[in-house]
């Protein structure tokens, strides 16, 4: 049976550009904030984890492509994990675009929440099915307990619906898909800006996680985030899932404005 781990400890980095540099990173179990000047290695430090990483999150105990991951609890050998990153830049693979069936999906951000909403059915699907099971229980708190169950989704309804309450959105309920109301007129997840594109791709990747434990890499989240919106990324992500680990690299100030200051790590106080 494969072993989880329920967060990182350490990343070791070896032979970072050329053999120059040599990166040793003790993580926070909840929050990692990864800073510096442009062209430091930030991003370069995060996607040479990410590629550390096999397909489904397996990981091998020794270094591998230059990166050694040790995670807690010791013997697991697999990790949950998602990527975020940020640029809304058009769909540029041929094949990829031959894949999507909606003609609306056009930017990188669109193929994400395209991807998103499959997996988001599937999420409806498995909580509803833990929800009729928990009812048929006969168990006399089945009720509290069923509430439990939809408790994340209900959250991350009302996420939305505030975040986007300036520009008269919110989420319609009633439909299986993300789609929102504005004014009585319908919108899909692509027909929002870049930013909202963003905070939501954000948002539905926490939540269909489903309360596991696992790593949310981000580089650069708050490129097409107001400032409030940056301020209130963190929390928004740990209040909806609080089992999730943070590592993601930033250039602003605001993310980590809300008191998540000591979370912050120079890429300089890791190197050698």
């Amino acid at each position: 049976m494969q072993k989880y781990a329920d967060y990182i400890v350490q990343i070791e980095i070896e032979s970072l550009w050329s053999g120059t540099r040599h990166i040793v990173w003790n993580l926070d179990p909840k929050v990692n904030i990864l800073s510096g000047i442009n062209g430091v290695g930030k991003s370069t430090i995060l996607n040479k984890v990410v590629k550390g990483l096999a397909q489904g999150g397996e990981f091998p105990s020794h270094m591998l492509r230059g990166v050694r991951i040790k995670v807690m609890p010791e013997d697991a050998r697999w990790i949950r994990y998602d990527v975020i990153r940020s640029f809304d830049r058009p769909l540029m693979s041929g094949d990829l675009v031959s894949k999507i069936v909606d003609a609306s999906v056009t930017t990188e951000l669109d193929w994400q929440l395209y991807q998103l909403q499959r997996k988001y059915l599937d999420y409806q699907v498995n909580i509803g099915n833990r929800i009729i099971q928990t009812l048929s229980s006969g168990a006399p708190d089945a009720a509290q307990k069923a509430q439990e169950i939809s408790r994340p989704k209900n959250k991350f309804q009302d996420m939305m619906d505030s975040l986007f309450a300036e520009t008269g959105k919110r989420l319609i309920r009633t439909k299986n898909e993300i789609m929102f109301s504005q004014i009585g007129e319908e919108l899909t997840p692509y027909q929002l800006s870049s930013g909202e594109k963003q905070m939501l791709a954000i948002l539905l990747t926490v939540l269909i996680e489903d309360n596991q434990h696992y790593v949310l890499f981000m580089d650069e989240p708050e490129v097409s985030l107001h400032v409030d919106w940056q301020q209130r990324l963190i929390d928004l992500i740990v209040d909806l899932n609080p089992n999730v680990q943070i590592v993601l690299t930033t250039h602003s100030p605001a993310v980590i404005m809300n008191g998540w200051m000591d979370k912050v790590t120079e890429v300089s106080d890791i190197t050698t």
